[in-house]
Protein backbone atom coordinates (compact mmCIF):
# COMPACT_ATOMS: atom_id res chain seq x y z
CA UNK A 1 0.00 0.00 0.00
CA UNK A 2 2.81 2.39 0.97
CA UNK A 3 4.63 1.54 -2.27
CA UNK A 4 1.50 2.38 -4.26
CA UNK A 5 1.19 5.74 -2.50
CA UNK A 6 4.87 6.47 -3.13
CA UNK A 7 4.46 5.57 -6.81
CA UNK A 8 1.38 7.80 -7.10
CA UNK A 9 3.25 10.68 -5.48
CA UNK A 10 6.20 10.15 -7.81
CA UNK A 11 3.88 10.12 -10.84
CA UNK A 12 2.21 13.36 -9.74
CA UNK A 13 5.57 15.03 -9.14
CA UNK A 14 6.81 13.86 -12.53
CA UNK A 15 3.66 15.15 -14.25
CA UNK A 16 4.06 18.48 -12.46
CA UNK A 17 7.68 18.81 -13.56
CA UNK A 18 6.78 17.95 -17.17
CA UNK A 19 3.96 20.50 -17.13
CA UNK A 20 6.29 23.13 -15.68
CA UNK A 21 8.95 22.40 -18.27
CA UNK A 22 6.38 22.59 -21.06
CA UNK A 23 5.11 25.91 -19.75
CA UNK A 24 8.64 27.32 -19.50
CA UNK A 25 9.42 26.36 -23.12
CA UNK A 26 6.17 27.84 -24.45
CA UNK A 27 5.76 28.69 -27.27
CA UNK A 28 7.70 26.13 -29.28
CA UNK A 29 5.37 26.33 -32.29
CA UNK A 30 2.72 28.57 -33.85
CA UNK A 31 -0.04 29.99 -31.64
CA UNK A 32 -3.60 30.28 -32.95
CA UNK A 33 -5.60 33.42 -32.12
CA UNK A 34 -9.29 32.69 -32.57
CA UNK A 35 -11.37 35.70 -33.67
CA UNK A 36 -15.13 35.11 -33.26
CA UNK A 37 -16.07 37.22 -36.30
CA UNK A 38 -15.29 37.20 -40.01
CA UNK A 39 -12.41 38.66 -41.99
CA UNK A 40 -12.60 42.43 -42.34
CA UNK A 41 -14.59 42.90 -39.13
CA UNK A 42 -13.47 45.40 -36.50
CA UNK A 43 -12.34 42.55 -34.26
CA UNK A 44 -10.35 40.97 -37.08
CA UNK A 45 -8.57 44.25 -37.86
CA UNK A 46 -7.54 44.78 -34.24
CA UNK A 47 -6.51 41.13 -33.82
CA UNK A 48 -4.17 41.25 -36.81
CA UNK A 49 -2.52 44.51 -35.73
CA UNK A 50 -1.73 43.15 -32.27
CA UNK A 51 -0.98 39.57 -33.35
CA UNK A 52 1.76 40.62 -35.75
CA UNK A 53 3.74 42.34 -33.02
CA UNK A 54 3.06 39.59 -30.43
CA UNK A 55 4.49 37.06 -32.89
CA UNK A 56 7.69 39.10 -33.17
CA UNK A 57 8.01 39.26 -29.39
CA UNK A 58 7.33 35.54 -28.82
CA UNK A 59 9.46 34.41 -31.75
CA UNK A 60 6.68 32.19 -33.11
CA UNK A 61 3.88 32.81 -35.65
CA UNK A 62 0.50 33.93 -34.29
CA UNK A 63 -2.09 32.69 -36.78
CA UNK A 64 -5.42 34.53 -36.78
CA UNK A 65 -8.32 32.13 -37.33
CA UNK A 66 -11.70 33.69 -38.11
CA UNK A 67 -14.67 31.65 -36.93
CA UNK A 68 -17.92 33.60 -37.20
CA UNK A 69 -21.53 32.69 -36.46
CA UNK A 70 -24.08 32.89 -33.64
CA UNK A 71 -22.88 36.28 -32.45
CA UNK A 72 -19.39 34.95 -31.89
CA UNK A 73 -20.44 32.21 -29.48
CA UNK A 74 -19.45 29.34 -31.81
CA UNK A 75 -15.81 30.37 -31.70
CA UNK A 76 -15.77 31.03 -27.97
CA UNK A 77 -17.47 27.69 -27.27
CA UNK A 78 -14.72 25.93 -29.20
CA UNK A 79 -12.02 27.88 -27.38
CA UNK A 80 -13.52 26.85 -24.05
CA UNK A 81 -12.92 23.19 -24.97
CA UNK A 82 -9.38 23.68 -26.26
CA UNK A 83 -6.38 22.12 -24.54
CA UNK A 84 -4.99 24.43 -21.81
CA UNK A 85 -1.53 24.48 -23.35
CA UNK A 86 -1.34 28.09 -24.55
CA UNK A 87 -1.61 27.31 -28.25
CA UNK A 88 -5.21 28.45 -28.68
CA UNK A 89 -6.01 31.98 -27.53
CA UNK A 90 -9.37 33.68 -28.06
CA UNK A 91 -10.03 37.36 -28.57
CA UNK A 92 -12.90 38.00 -26.17
CA UNK A 93 -15.09 41.09 -26.13
CA UNK A 94 -18.01 42.72 -24.36
CA UNK A 95 -20.56 40.83 -26.47
CA UNK A 96 -19.02 37.35 -26.46
CA UNK A 97 -17.83 37.37 -22.83
CA UNK A 98 -20.17 39.72 -20.90
CA UNK A 99 -23.45 40.26 -22.76
CA UNK A 100 -23.68 36.64 -23.90
CA UNK A 101 -24.02 35.46 -20.30
CA UNK A 102 -27.47 37.06 -20.05
CA UNK A 103 -28.68 36.59 -23.62
CA UNK A 104 -29.23 32.86 -23.32
CA UNK A 105 -31.31 30.87 -20.83
CA UNK A 106 -28.49 28.34 -20.87
CA UNK A 107 -25.28 30.08 -22.02
CA UNK A 108 -23.11 27.92 -24.30
CA UNK A 109 -20.14 28.54 -21.98
CA UNK A 110 -19.32 30.17 -18.67
CA UNK A 111 -17.15 33.19 -19.47
CA UNK A 112 -15.75 33.23 -15.93
CA UNK A 113 -15.35 29.54 -15.09
CA UNK A 114 -14.26 28.25 -18.51
CA UNK A 115 -11.44 30.72 -19.20
CA UNK A 116 -8.25 32.17 -17.79
CA UNK A 117 -8.05 35.97 -18.29
CA UNK A 118 -4.81 37.22 -19.86
CA UNK A 119 -5.12 40.92 -20.69
CA UNK A 120 -7.68 43.61 -21.41
CA UNK A 121 -6.37 45.37 -24.52
CA UNK A 122 -8.46 47.96 -26.33
CA UNK A 123 -11.77 49.83 -26.54
CA UNK A 124 -13.74 51.04 -29.57
CA UNK A 125 -16.90 53.14 -29.98
CA UNK A 126 -20.03 51.77 -31.63
CA UNK A 127 -21.83 53.97 -34.15
CA UNK A 128 -25.27 54.31 -35.73
CA UNK A 129 -25.24 54.37 -39.52
CA UNK A 130 -28.13 54.36 -42.01
CA UNK A 131 -28.55 53.76 -45.72
CA UNK A 132 -28.34 56.94 -47.73
CA UNK A 133 -31.99 56.72 -48.84
CA UNK A 134 -33.31 57.43 -45.34
CA UNK A 135 -34.23 61.13 -45.09
CA UNK A 136 -32.61 61.85 -41.71
CA UNK A 137 -29.71 64.21 -40.95
CA UNK A 138 -29.63 63.55 -37.20
CA UNK A 139 -30.90 61.11 -34.59
CA UNK A 140 -34.10 63.04 -33.88
CA UNK A 141 -35.12 62.95 -37.54
CA UNK A 142 -34.17 59.28 -37.77
CA UNK A 143 -36.24 58.45 -34.67
CA UNK A 144 -39.30 60.12 -36.21
CA UNK A 145 -38.80 58.27 -39.49
CA UNK A 146 -38.23 54.98 -37.67
CA UNK A 147 -41.43 55.34 -35.64
CA UNK A 148 -43.45 55.97 -38.80
CA UNK A 149 -41.90 53.06 -40.73
CA UNK A 150 -40.80 50.52 -38.13
CA UNK A 151 -42.92 47.65 -39.47
CA UNK A 152 -41.10 47.61 -42.80
CA UNK A 153 -37.58 48.49 -41.62
CA UNK A 154 -34.69 46.20 -40.69
CA UNK A 155 -31.43 46.62 -38.81
CA UNK A 156 -28.28 44.56 -39.20
CA UNK A 157 -26.34 42.60 -36.61
CA UNK A 158 -23.71 39.89 -36.37
CA UNK A 159 -26.09 37.69 -34.37
CA UNK A 160 -28.35 38.06 -31.35
CA UNK A 161 -25.43 37.84 -28.94
CA UNK A 162 -23.32 40.50 -30.64
CA UNK A 163 -22.47 44.06 -29.63
CA UNK A 164 -24.00 45.63 -32.77
CA UNK A 165 -27.26 43.78 -32.11
CA UNK A 166 -27.52 44.99 -28.52
CA UNK A 167 -26.48 48.53 -29.43
CA UNK A 168 -29.29 48.80 -31.99
CA UNK A 169 -31.72 46.96 -29.70
CA UNK A 170 -31.09 49.38 -26.85
CA UNK A 171 -31.33 52.35 -29.23
CA UNK A 172 -34.65 50.99 -30.50
CA UNK A 173 -35.83 50.73 -26.89
CA UNK A 174 -34.79 54.32 -26.19
CA UNK A 175 -36.70 55.48 -29.29
CA UNK A 176 -39.69 53.26 -28.48
CA UNK A 177 -39.86 50.96 -31.51
CA UNK A 178 -39.64 47.27 -32.38
CA UNK A 179 -37.73 46.48 -35.56
CA UNK A 180 -36.73 43.21 -37.22
CA UNK A 181 -33.05 42.25 -37.02
CA UNK A 182 -31.17 40.67 -39.93
CA UNK A 183 -28.17 38.56 -38.77
CA UNK A 184 -24.90 38.44 -40.73
CA UNK A 185 -21.76 36.38 -40.18
CA UNK A 186 -19.65 39.54 -40.34
CA UNK A 187 -19.91 43.27 -41.00
CA UNK A 188 -18.85 43.15 -44.66
CA UNK A 189 -22.11 41.75 -46.10
CA UNK A 190 -24.13 44.10 -43.89
CA UNK A 191 -22.33 47.10 -45.40
CA UNK A 192 -22.93 45.66 -48.87
CA UNK A 193 -26.67 45.38 -48.25
CA UNK A 194 -26.81 48.91 -46.82
CA UNK A 195 -25.20 50.30 -49.94
CA UNK A 196 -27.66 48.28 -52.04
CA UNK A 197 -30.53 49.79 -50.07
CA UNK A 198 -31.83 46.49 -48.68
CA UNK A 199 -30.71 47.08 -45.06
CA UNK A 200 -31.89 50.22 -43.29
CA UNK A 201 -29.49 50.73 -40.39
CA UNK A 202 -26.70 49.13 -38.41
CA UNK A 203 -24.75 49.76 -35.19
CA UNK A 204 -21.24 48.47 -35.94
CA UNK A 205 -17.82 49.34 -34.62
CA UNK A 206 -16.72 52.72 -35.94
CA UNK A 207 -13.58 51.16 -37.39
CA UNK A 208 -15.56 49.20 -39.97
CA UNK A 209 -17.92 52.03 -40.87
CA UNK A 210 -15.48 54.92 -41.39
CA UNK A 211 -14.44 54.06 -44.98
CA UNK A 212 -18.10 53.91 -46.03
CA UNK A 213 -18.86 57.16 -44.21
CA UNK A 214 -15.92 58.89 -45.86
CA UNK A 215 -17.09 57.71 -49.29
CA UNK A 216 -20.65 58.86 -48.53
CA UNK A 217 -21.98 55.35 -49.04
CA UNK A 218 -23.78 55.40 -45.65
CA UNK A 219 -24.85 58.15 -43.28
CA UNK A 220 -23.47 58.43 -39.73
CA UNK A 221 -25.96 59.80 -37.21
CA UNK A 222 -24.59 59.11 -33.72
CA UNK A 223 -21.76 57.74 -31.61
CA UNK A 224 -23.32 55.27 -29.16
CA UNK A 225 -21.06 55.95 -26.17
CA UNK A 226 -20.92 58.67 -23.53
CA UNK A 227 -18.15 60.61 -25.26
CA UNK A 228 -17.43 61.56 -28.86
CA UNK A 229 -14.78 59.73 -30.85
CA UNK A 230 -11.55 61.57 -31.65
CA UNK A 231 -11.73 60.08 -35.14
CA UNK A 232 -15.22 61.54 -35.74
CA UNK A 233 -15.15 64.63 -33.51
CA UNK A 234 -18.06 66.36 -35.25
CA UNK A 235 -20.44 63.44 -34.82
CA UNK A 236 -22.56 63.88 -31.65
CA UNK A 237 -23.39 61.08 -29.25
CA UNK A 238 -26.89 59.68 -28.91
CA UNK A 239 -27.06 61.22 -25.44
CA UNK A 240 -26.25 64.64 -26.83
CA UNK A 241 -29.19 64.21 -29.19
CA UNK A 242 -31.64 63.39 -26.43
CA UNK A 243 -31.58 59.59 -26.26
CA UNK A 244 -30.35 57.87 -23.11
CA UNK A 245 -28.36 54.99 -24.58
CA UNK A 246 -26.12 53.08 -22.16
CA UNK A 247 -22.42 53.91 -22.37
CA UNK A 248 -20.85 50.70 -23.63
CA UNK A 249 -17.51 50.86 -25.34
CA UNK A 250 -16.73 47.70 -27.24
CA UNK A 251 -13.80 46.34 -25.28
CA UNK A 252 -11.57 43.47 -26.34
CA UNK A 253 -9.22 41.27 -24.36
CA UNK A 254 -7.34 37.99 -24.56
CA UNK A 255 -8.33 34.75 -22.85
CA UNK A 256 -6.92 31.22 -22.56
CA UNK A 257 -8.79 28.02 -21.67
CA UNK A 258 -9.25 27.26 -17.98
CA UNK A 259 -6.29 25.46 -16.44
CA UNK A 260 -3.58 27.04 -18.58
CA UNK A 261 -0.34 27.05 -16.53
CA UNK A 262 0.47 30.38 -14.90
CA UNK A 263 3.91 30.74 -16.57
CA UNK A 264 2.19 30.68 -19.98
CA UNK A 265 -0.40 33.24 -18.86
CA UNK A 266 2.37 35.49 -17.52
CA UNK A 267 4.47 35.20 -20.68
CA UNK A 268 1.54 35.86 -23.02
CA UNK A 269 0.42 38.82 -20.90
CA UNK A 270 3.92 40.32 -21.09
CA UNK A 271 4.00 39.89 -24.87
CA UNK A 272 0.56 41.52 -25.31
CA UNK A 273 1.48 44.42 -23.01
CA UNK A 274 4.74 44.97 -24.90
CA UNK A 275 2.85 44.89 -28.21
CA UNK A 276 0.33 47.47 -26.95
CA UNK A 277 3.20 49.72 -25.83
CA UNK A 278 4.77 49.63 -29.29
CA UNK A 279 4.34 53.07 -30.93
CA UNK A 280 3.66 51.67 -34.40
CA UNK A 281 0.95 49.39 -33.00
CA UNK A 282 -0.66 52.31 -31.18
CA UNK A 283 -0.55 54.40 -34.35
CA UNK A 284 -2.20 51.67 -36.41
CA UNK A 285 -4.88 51.16 -33.77
CA UNK A 286 -5.54 54.90 -33.55
CA UNK A 287 -6.17 55.02 -37.30
CA UNK A 288 -8.98 52.48 -36.86
CA UNK A 289 -10.60 54.35 -33.94
CA UNK A 290 -9.21 52.00 -31.30
CA UNK A 291 -7.83 53.13 -27.95
CA UNK A 292 -5.33 51.07 -25.96
CA UNK A 293 -6.45 50.74 -22.33
CA UNK A 294 -4.30 52.17 -19.52
CA UNK A 295 -1.36 50.05 -18.33
CA UNK A 296 -2.93 49.25 -14.95
CA UNK A 297 -5.95 47.71 -16.72
CA UNK A 298 -3.94 45.12 -18.66
CA UNK A 299 -3.24 42.57 -15.90
CA UNK A 300 -4.96 39.17 -15.65
CA UNK A 301 -6.31 40.15 -12.21
CA UNK A 302 -7.84 43.34 -13.56
CA UNK A 303 -9.49 41.54 -16.48
CA UNK A 304 -10.94 38.93 -14.13
CA UNK A 305 -12.57 41.57 -11.90
CA UNK A 306 -13.57 43.73 -14.87
CA UNK A 307 -15.30 40.83 -16.61
CA UNK A 308 -17.35 40.03 -13.50
CA UNK A 309 -18.45 43.67 -13.24
CA UNK A 310 -19.31 43.83 -16.95
CA UNK A 311 -21.46 40.68 -16.74
CA UNK A 312 -23.40 42.21 -13.82
CA UNK A 313 -23.70 45.60 -15.57
CA UNK A 314 -25.09 44.18 -18.79
CA UNK A 315 -27.41 41.76 -17.02
CA UNK A 316 -29.05 44.70 -15.21
CA UNK A 317 -29.14 46.79 -18.40
CA UNK A 318 -30.77 44.06 -20.46
CA UNK A 319 -33.32 43.22 -17.79
CA UNK A 320 -34.30 46.89 -17.54
CA UNK A 321 -34.58 47.13 -21.34
CA UNK A 322 -36.72 44.01 -21.67
CA UNK A 323 -34.23 41.80 -23.49
CA UNK A 324 -35.59 38.23 -23.37
CA UNK A 325 -33.01 35.42 -23.04
CA UNK A 326 -33.05 33.11 -26.06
Amino acid sequence: MRAAVRNLGFACALLGSVTSATAQSWPSRAVTLIVPFGPGSGSDTVARIIAGRVAEILGQPVIVENLGGAGGTIAVSRAAKAAPDGYQVVLGAVDTFAQSQSLFKVPPYDAVADFTPVALAVEQPLILITRTGIPARNLQEFAAYLKANQEKMQFGSTGVGSGPYLACFLLNSAIGVKVTSVPYRSSAPAFTDMMAGTLDYYCPLAVGAIPFIDNKQVNALAILTAQRSSLLPDLPTAKEQGFDVVDGYYWMGFFLPKGTPEPIVTKLNAAIVAALDTPTVQDRLRIVATAVVAAERRTPAYLKAFLASEIAKWRATMEASGVTPQ
